[in-house]
């Protein structure tokens, strides 16, 4: 059974560019993971500052698998050169790649995938 994380992060408007961008420069980075399914950037359309970073594994253990393995840690690593504060366990410490985080707030939501469809081949 697939698990869905999101990462919910509260993004001021000033700095929505930026995280997008820092995202995009990262685009890749998560793609070749054993178990990783769907990765999207959800920005949001009004009433919030959050931004969605939704991802979905094949199952927990390839979640894990993939934040403790050198691609995880080279990406934070990376962001953390670059003069961000880099991230703790499921992101929590706000986005922090490039100068600072771009993000004043994070938390981790997780679900199993119950029912899903798709369009038909």
């Amino acid at each position: 059974m697939s698990v869905v994380k999101i990462n919910v992060l509260t993004v001021p408007a000033e700095m929505r560019e930026e995280l997008e961008r820092r995202f995009s420069n990262r685009a890749g980075m998560v793609e070749s993971a054993d178990g990783f399914e769907w990765f999207e950037l959800l920005r949001p359309v009004e009433g919030t500052e959050r931004y969605l970073v939704y991802t979905r594994w094949r199952s927990e253990e390839d979640f894990q698998k993939w934040q403790q393995g050198q691609a995880f840690q080279r990406g934070h690593a990376q962001a953390a050169a670059q003069g961000g504060q880099g991230h703790g366990q499921g992101h929590e410490q706000g986005h922090g790649h490039g100068q600072g985080p771009a993000a004043t707030g994070s938390e981790v939501w997780t679900f199993e995938v119950a029912e899903s469809t798709g369009p038909k081949a």
